[in-house]
């Protein structure tokens, strides 16, 4: 296993929203899990910048439709897979490196009886377990940045993609280089490989054989989202600091932290990209 795999699933095994909190949540609020409906997930499953509004925009940027095949990369928890099944009718799977997300997804998807059309599999976008031509859209949320070797990762987003075909993704960006401190920071406690500017990320996409259609500069729209984020991961820290149970990844919550800072000072930011094959 690389450094890289390695730091990945380390970070994600502890990340502070899991299989298990989602379910107590709903037993709280529900009294039980019985019936489910895949909507009653949303408010909790979709770990990623927007919610459902910024699926919703990968969605249209990709044509995503009724019976469209499409494939999540890095999924984790499976939100998203399940929320285009459930919303667009579209035929899902996500690929997700770490086991313990991918247990946790698939418990998920069969709460809400999605698994027919929302699976989350076991996998590596580096080698993506799918045939070549074989989806009308690939797409990612802010998860291409804990990723080695990117430019392979999106050379398999373009082999798998049927000819005319979309990739859709959100990602950080570096406005302005990283000190060597904050990188180290943002690898420690988040997995972060080294980030690149929107104009970098462009060029990336192209040489992996895709058209960048669009790069929208997201900085300004995370900024708010982000500073809710850390305030709901406070909470559950203090929910678990009176319940006595582990309060999750220290080195996460120093990072993210400073994340939040550097994109209130548009050093760090976001872009949204869709490109065509």
């Amino acid at each position: 296993m690389s450094d890289a795999t390695s730091q990945t699933t380390y970070f994600f095994n502890r990340h502070p929203i899991s299989c298990d909190i989602i379910m107590a949540k709903l037993r709280a609020r529900r009294g039980h899990l019985d019936a489910v409906r895949p909507e009653e997930l949303f408010p909790h499953d979709q770990d990623h910048y927007g919610g459902t509004a910024a699926t919703d925009e990968l969605a249209r940027g990709t044509q995503i439709e009724n019976g469209s095949r499409v494939a999540d990369f890095c999924a984790g928890l499976g939100g998203t897979v399940r929320y285009l099944a459930h919303r667009y009718g579209a035929n899902v799977v996500g690929i997700e490196l770490t086991p313990s997300r991918v247990v946790g997804a698939q418990e998920l998807t069969k709460l809400v009886g999605l698994q027919d059309t929302a699976r989350v599999i076991e996998g590596n976008v580096l080698e993506v377990p799918l045939p070549d031509t074989s989806v009308d859209a690939v797409i990612s949320q802010e998860a291409f940045c804990h990723v080695p070797e990117l430019r392979k990762a999106l050379v398999e987003a373009a082999r798998i993609l049927r000819e005319g075909g979309r990739l859709a993704f959100t990602d950080w960006v570096a406005n302005e280089p990283l000190s060597a401190e904050d990188a180290q920071l943002m690898w420690d406690g988040m997995a972060i490989q080294p980030l690149r500017s929107i104009t970098e990320y462009r060029r990336l996409v192209e040489s992996s054989g895709l058209r960048v259609l669009s790069a929208t500069d997201l900085t300004d729209e995370w900024g708010p989202i982000l500073k809710e984020r850390l305030a709901m991961y406070q909470r559950l820290r203090e929910e678990a600091r009176q319940a006595g149970t582990p309060m999750g990844h220290d080195a996460f919550h120093q990072s993210y932290i400073r994340f939040v800072e550097l994109v209130q000072q548009r050093r760090l930011g976001g872009v949204r990209i869709v490109a065509s094959k």
